[in-house]
Formats: C-alpha cells, sequence, structure tokens
C-alpha cells in the first residue's frame, strides 16, 4: 500500500531548520501501516532533507548549534550569494524570465548558494519504519532545511509511506 501526505511549513530570510520527525511519524500512524519505508521529500530546489543528531544548544536565532555548524560549513564551499555575478547562475535571461513569467523580483535569483547547498545535500531521505516507528536511532532526528535567504517562503514537506 502506498499513502501520501503533505503538510505545509514557513521559512525565513535565513538558513531554516525545520524538525518534523514528529509530523512523519504521525502520518506513519495515520496510514495504519506498520512495517515499510517512508520518503521525506522537499519538491523546492533550494532545500534539503537530513537526518541529524537533535543538537539541545541552540543559537539567538533558535537554531541548534549542530545545524549551524553545517550551514558554516558548506560557506566555506559555497559562500551566501551577495551579489550579482558572483556566480555564473543567475544571467540575465533567467532573471527576465522570473520577472516575467513568475513576478519575481531581480534580487530573489540571488540565492545559487541554496541551489547548491541542497544538491550536495539532497533532497530527500528514506527511512525504514518497523512495528510502526521510524528507526532513526537513538538521536536521529529528520530536518526540514530551506537555504534560501532572499525571501521567507511557505514551503512544502511530501511524506510518500510505502509498506503492509
Amino acid at each position: 500500500m502506498v499513502v501520501h501526505q503533505e503538510f505545509k511549513i514557513q521559512s525565513d530570510t535565513r538558513p531554516t531548520f525545520h524538525d518534523v520527525t514528529d509530523r512523519v511519524q504521525t502520518a506513519i500512524e495515520e496510514s495504519g501501516l506498520q512495517n515499510g519505508i517512508v520518503l521525506v521529500f522537499s519538491q523546492h530546489t533550494t532545500c534539503s532533507v537530513l537526518i541529524q543528531e537533535q543538537s539541545d544548544d541552540v543559537d539567538y536565532y533558535g537554531t541548534q548549534l549542530i545545524l549551524q555548524d553545517m550551514v558554516n560549513g558548506l560557506s566555506k564551499i559555497f559562500p551566501t550569494c551577495e551579489t550579482n555575478g558572483q556566480y555564473a547562475h543567475p544571467g540575465p535571461l533567467h532573471v527576465e524570465i522570473a520577472g516575467r513569467e513568475r513576478g519575481e523580483e531581480p534580487w530573489w535569483s540571488l540565492n545559487t548558494d541554496a541551489h547548491l547547498r541542497s544538491v550536495l545535500l539532497g533532497r530527500s531521505e528514506s527511512i525504514p519504519f518497523l512495528d510502526g516507528k521510524m528507526q532513526l536511532g537513538e538521536f536521529g532526528r529528520i530536518y526540514f532545511a530551506d537555504f534560501d535567504q532572499v525571501r521567507a517562503r511557505e514551503r512544502t514537506v511530501r511524506v510518500q509511506i510505502i509498506g503492509e
């Protein structure tokens, strides 16, 4: 049997992380399935889904320190896009089409770092579940990460449950 659910989260104008573990577990319970695999997926190209340990300490924004450490490390690989021309993308044609067809402001396209970070980390995680419980280990949590820093947006988290 296959069950699909989705839910919304709200991002901010900095890298944001949402612990979606409990919502995914609830989706499994609501499905009535006992054994299988759950896929947690982001359809957004500047977002990732990842499994990480819960860090009890947070910074002034409420970001867990281990997740902020990851952002700091990723910033060394893909520095935050701050100016036009810092990366080859976006080119003038992309900015023109985004404005004309999607009503986007030109500076909204200064998110190349977010696209590259998302590709590096991946946009989904598959987790086995047994007897209705995800097998994440003692400290594992599922996070939905939005690396786009140019605007806050509502995001969709997709959950596909396959099992019996």
